[in-house]
């Protein structure tokens, strides 16, 4: 299990940490405001669907396909140092989009290679910081932690959108880009003061032979670590189900809209408006009451929450717009409550030098599955009506909710650990504030 911070650290904590997330933050924001800009580019530009599909696949394609390499690798090498370069290389692409844009000489691959290269930059950033968190938060704080992060993502999928729009109409586009350079100074510089606790690396073999593992040696013996794990496996299934039928849902809520309730832009504004307030506010609640002590809980009634919220979508009247909004918040208010419980069990349960590999495997598998979902969703609600598929997701994630709940190896997870690592670092390293 690991360790308990000190009453000092847990004085000392929120200083360090919340001073890099919050340059995260902001980061987050410019990065958000970049996405924004550069689509409506393409799509005022080229109006193609073609060149905005191949868009979105290079931005995901990087977390799905090369995820688990980059977990390897975070879990090999200094967190600290890794979220530096990220952010470093995201700036530069974006400083050379800046140039190329100011010249007039942005070209449709210009901005497919940037995204390709702030993708993945950003898949590494992501795994070291997420990885890093357990190492600088209390454990008992770590669901609030997550409640946090789920109220920020969920007000920057609210407020970047029309921020951007905003911006675009008094900025150039590289205005917009150069906004995002200045986020990401600022993400950069506190990781340039503030020391990141490591991870000892302590395999079974290293415990037994003083040997270097190689990078591959590591990466099986992350899936090995997951597959080996039943509660820990069974909770990652459910999270790539939950991403294979609520990817296809969201993108189908302006047809849902449009064609089931009758519905145009305004109605549409209202059910998308309620999922983003939901998120907020389920964000907000998780951080304060920081959910039940057993976190798997929380996570089992959020996600039957959620489950209920998609079954209103799907069941509400074709005249009863108003229901609709009102299932849509559901699902808005319980996506924190059962996201945000299981990243704290990963963080509290897994060893930290292990993390990344399990965050960008679940990533990289609720990623391809999403896309999965995506291509089937298309010829299933065409032939069965665009509410079934509100039907199945609602009512899946209601059974698995309840089966969650009776089996042990769910309930238990955050009793039962892999033998495989021991404690890894002392209390008085996990805080540092040195270079």
């Amino acid at each position: 299990m690991a360790t308990q911070f000190s009453v000092k650290d847990n004085i000392a904590w929120k200083g360090t940490f919340f001073t890099i997330w919050g340059g995260q933050a902001l980061s987050l924001l410019g990065s958000q405001l970049v996405q924004f800009a550069l689509i409506w580019h393409l799509t005022v530009k080229t109006g193609s669907a073609t060149v905005l599909a191949t868009a979105s696949l290079v931005g995901m394609l990087p977390q799905v396909i090369l995820g688990p390499l980059v977990g390897t690798l975070v879990d090999r090498w200094n967190r600290r140092w890794i979220m530096l370069l990220a952010d470093s290389i995201i700036t530069l692409a974006t400083i050379a989009l800046v140039v190329l844009f100011a010249m007039d000489a942005a070209a449709i691959w210009h901005i497919y290679l940037a995204m390709f290269i702030r993708s993945l930059a950003g898949s590494f950033h992501g795994n070291a910081m997420n990885a890093s968190t357990s190492l600088m938060v209390p454990i008992e704080k770590l669901t609030r932690v997550q409640g946090i992060n789920q109220m920020l993502n969920g007000g920057l999928n609210v407020v970047s959108a029309p921020m951007g729009a905003l911006l675009l109409g008094v900025l150039p586009i590289q205005g917009i880009l150069i906004i995002d350079v200045i986020t990401a100074l600022i993400a950069i510089l506190p990781l340039a003061f503030i020391q990141i606790p490591q991870p000892a690396r302590i395999s079974q073999e290293e415990m037994d032979h003083d040997v270097q593992t190689t990078v591959w040696e590591d990466f099986k013996a992350g899936l090995q670590y997951m597959l080996g794990w039943p509660g820990l496996l069974i909770v990652s299934l459910m999270a790539v189900v939950i991403n294979f039928v609520f990817m296809p849902a969201y993108s189908l809520l302006p047809l849902l809209v449009k064609d089931y309730f009758g519905g145009n832009a305004i109605q549409l504004s209202w059910v998308e408006s309620a999922i983003g307030i939901g998120v907020i506010a389920g964000g907000a609640l998780l951080s304060v009451w920081g959910g039940f002590e057993r976190k798997t809980l929380t996570s089992m009634i959020g996600l039957m929450g959620l489950g209920a919220g998609t079954l209103i979508l799907g069941l509400a009247p074709s005249s009863a717009i108003l229901l609709a909004v009102g299932g849509a918040l559901l699902m808005g208010l319980m996506n924190p409550i059962t996201n945000g419980p299981i990243f704290a069990v990963i963080q509290s349960t897994v060893e930290p030098d292990m993390q990344a590999r399990i965050f960008s495997l679940l990533t990289s598998l609720c990623g391809g599955m999403a896309l999965v979902g995506l291509m089937i969703a298309g010829p299933v609600t065409d032939n069965v009506g665009i509410q079934s598929w509100f039907l199945i997701s609602g009512a899946l994630c209601v059974l698995m909710a309840v089966a969650g709940l009776f089996t042990p190896a769910v309930m238990n997870i955050e009793e039962k650990r892999s033998a495989m690592f021991d404690k890894l670092i002392p209390d008085s390293e996990r805080i540092a504030t040195k270079p």
